[in-house]
This record gives structure tokens, C-alpha cells and sequence, in this order.
């Protein structure tokens, strides 16, 4: 009953947003608003729901597939939960309250130039001056970002929470109507099914899969989940769908005592429990320090890779490869 009533109460409010989300498509699509064109293909990768859907392993697990098949990825990031505005790169020892904890995760994961920025067309094109070599520029968490022009784009959907309830913020979860994957290059359904979803574009399987553990202080020291399987253990997570890394770290066998916070959250010393905890890769990069300060020991982070169905990666390749036809004359990868 009360969802029901602050559903009527936001009802208004989500309509005005659909509106606006809308209006500020349309306005690109005719050319009121302009776009910026990179001079090297864009793919994209982002979702039409608030909170984390997997965007992050999706977008290191393109970049892996790009760089095995000889081309030279860059990535361009928002940077959400920094307090940068201005164009900037990132390194794998940035720090994470300046530019954000996903980017620094890219930079250390990636393997690959990250640069972040508000408008990520000005960052793509900072990234571009610094590193001529790369020739083709991946975004991530960038659907909604029409001011940067993009050749593929790849949504991501939960497939355990698909669209929630179905309406836009701030009564329901969407941040645009789901008639906008129509448009998109392909769909990655990340865990459950989306089978049940009336989708236009093709549809590709994830899963998130990791069971080795590394130690935060120390990351050469290595641990199998088995070897955590005896005693409860404190799991930590401030990401978009905390449930899901807590039913992870339960299907690999440990006994969670879970302990959820917002996404991008600000860990303090109150926050980390005492004795052992296990915690994400993204929150590590903000807790790392922290522990260290603390002379913390027993903790220890979860590394996970994206799984990715058959087909994606011959779709993608082979898009970019009709792009760098159509932008630059026949080239080889």
C-alpha cells in the first residue's frame, strides 16, 4: 500500500522526467544539441536503470576482447563519485576520491590509457592527444551521454531485477523508457534471464565468476574461498546491487555476514568490521588505504571477470571493423 501511495506522489514527477529525457534525445537526434565525433570509433557501454548492473567488468572484459583481436582500447569514464570536473587521467594509483573508485579499477584492471571527465567527448579527446596509438575509445557508463557520439552501444540489464516496476525516477528505476534498447547494438543480461523482456536487439547471457581471493594489504598473498569456508565472514559491499556479491561469497561456500552500503560510498574506520572481511574489488580501491592506516590484515578482496555468451564478441568485431572502413579506408586490426 504505501509503494502505492508514493508511486501516485512521484507518478508526476516521473512522467515530467520522461519528458525531459525525451526532448534532450530528440534534441540531438535532429542536430539542435551538438555532438563530439572522435576521430576513432566509440563503443559505449552503459544501462537505462540507476544502480549498478555490471557495467564495470562488462566494459574490462571488452576491453581484453579488443586488445586480443590487436587493436589499442582507451577508456573515457564520468568519474561518478570523484570530485573532478576537468578532463584527467587516471592511473591505477589515483586517488579514487578525486576521480572515482570504477575508474581507478579500469586503470588497474584494463591494462589500457583511462582518462575521466564530465564531458567525456572532451576527455576523449585529452585521451587521444596523450595516446595517438589508440584507435578505438570504449565509455563507460555512457548511454544516457548524448554530447559524445558513438558508434556501438552495448546496455547492460539485471537480469534479476530486469526494469523493476517499470516507470522512470524517481518513481520507479529507469532513466529512460525501455523502448530505448531498440535502438542500442546489443543487450547483455547480466545473471537471471531476460527472456521474459520484449527486446528488439539481440540479447547476449553474463556472469560474474571469480573464486580467488587476494589480500588487501598484501595482494601477492593469495586465498581459495574453500580455504574461508570454516568461520563466518564479514562481506562488504557499496555497490549498486550489494545482494548479489552477498549471494555470490554464498555460492562459493562461505558464511556471510553481510554488511551493505550505498554505491560509490565514503568508508571510514567505523565502517569496517572487525576480524576478517572480504570486500569487492571496487570498494577496495577506497578501503586499501584505509586499512593500511588501521593495520588491518585479514581482509581480503574478491576478483571477478565477466563471462560473456557466444556471438558478442563476432558482432562487435566485426562492427568495428565496418566502422574503421567507413571512418578511415580498409585497415587490419
Amino acid at each position: 500500500m504505501g509503494c502505492l501511495v508514493m508511486r501516485m506522489l512521484l507518478g508526476p514527477f516521473s512522467l515530467l522526467f520522461r519528458f525531459l529525457a525525451a526532448l534532450r534525445s530528440m534534441a540531438y537526434a535532429r542536430g539542435w544539441k551538438r555532438s563530439t565525433r572522435l576521430p576513432v570509433p566509440v563503443l559505449v557501454v552503459g544501462n537505462i536503470t540507476a544502480g549498478g548492473a555490471g557495467k564495470t567488468p562488462l566494459t574490462l572484459a571488452l576491453v581484453a576482447w579488443l586488445k586480443d583481436a590487436g587493436y589499442k582500447p582507451g577508456i573515457v569514464s564520468r568519474g561518478y563519485g570523484g570530485s573532478a570536473r576537468l578532463a584527467m587521467p587516471v592511473r591505477a594509483d589515483s586517488d579514487p576520491r578525486l576521480v572515482g573508485d570504477e575508474p581507478v579499477l579500469l586503470a588497474r584492471r584494463g591494462g589500457c590509457p583511462v582518462w575521466i571527465g564530465a564531458r567525456r567527448g572532451e576527455a576523449g579527446s585529452r585521451l587521444l592527444d596523450f595516446h595517438p596509438e589508440v584507435d578505438v575509445v570504449v565509455a563507460d557508463d555512457g548511454l544516457q551521454h548524448y554530447a559524445l557520439d558513438r558508434d556501438m552501444e552495448v546496455a547492460v540489464v539485471d537480469g534479476q531485477r530486469g526494469f523493476g516496476n517499470g516507470w522512470l525516477l524517481p518513481a520507479g528505476p529507469l532513466r529512460e523508457p525501455e523502448k530505448r534498447l531498440d535502438r542500442v547494438t546489443a543487450v547483455v543480461c547480466n545473471g537471471g534471464s531476460c527472456g521474459r523482456l520484449a527486446l528488439a536487439a539481440p540479447v547476449f547471457g553474463m556472469r560474474l565468476a571469480g573464486q580467488r581471493l587476494y589480500n588487501l594489504v598484501e595482494p601477492t598473498r593469495l586465498a581459495a574461498a574453500a580455504e574461508m569456508a570454516d568461520t563466518p565472514v564479514h562481506a562488504i559491499a557499496g555497490i549498486g546491487h550489494p545482494q548479489r556479491f552477498f549471494e555470490h561469497l554464498a555460492g562459493l561456500g562461505l558464511a556471510v555476514i553481510p554488511h551493505a552500503f550505498p554505491d560509490h560510498h565514503d568508508f571510514k574506520a567505523e565502517d569496517l568490521p572487525a576480524g576478517r572481511f572480504v570486500m569487492t574489488e571496487k570498494d577496495a580501491v577506497k578501503i586499501a588505504p584505509l586499512a593500511r592506516q588501521m593495520g588491518l590484515e585479514d581482509c581480503w578482496v574478491l576478483e571477478v571477470d565477466a563471462e560473456l555468451g557466444q556471438g558478442l564478441k563476432e558482432l562487435l568485431l566485426n562492427r568495428l571493423s565496418q566502422c574503421r572502413v567507413r571512418n578511415h579506408g580498409p585497415q587490419t586490426a
